[in-house]
This record gives C-alpha cells, sequence and structure tokens, in this order.
C-alpha cells in the first residue's frame, strides 16, 4: 500500500513540475514577443487614484 501511495505521490509531482515547466517556456515565448517600450496613453490621468470597495 505504502508502494501505491509513493507511486501516486511522485506522479503528482511529475505532473506538477511539467506544468510548470510549460508555463515557463510559455513566459519565455510570450516575453520575447513583446513590444520592448511600453507607451502610457495621453489619455490616462496623472492625478491619485480612488479605489471604490463595496
Amino acid at each position: 500500500m505504502k508502494t501505491k501511495l509513493a507511486a501516486s505521490v511522485l506522479s503528482a509531482l511529475l505532473y506538477a513540475q511539467g506544468l510548470l515547466g510549460f508555463a515557463a517556456l510559455a513566459t519565455v515565448l510570450l516575453k520575447e514577443r513583446a513590444p520592448a517600450e511600453i507607451t502610457v496613453s495621453a489619455n490616462v490621468p496623472t492625478g491619485p487614484s480612488v479605489i471604490v470597495v463595496r
């Protein structure tokens, strides 16, 4: 029974590592496609922001 539990835990860890690796690869690829400079629109207000929470 302990062997099955260990195999399940190992399988879950490997699956999680695969997902993290895929996310890291997607992040790198998307970062390369992003523009080098971020321009701020002229319509953006420069004053203090007010956040309303209801």
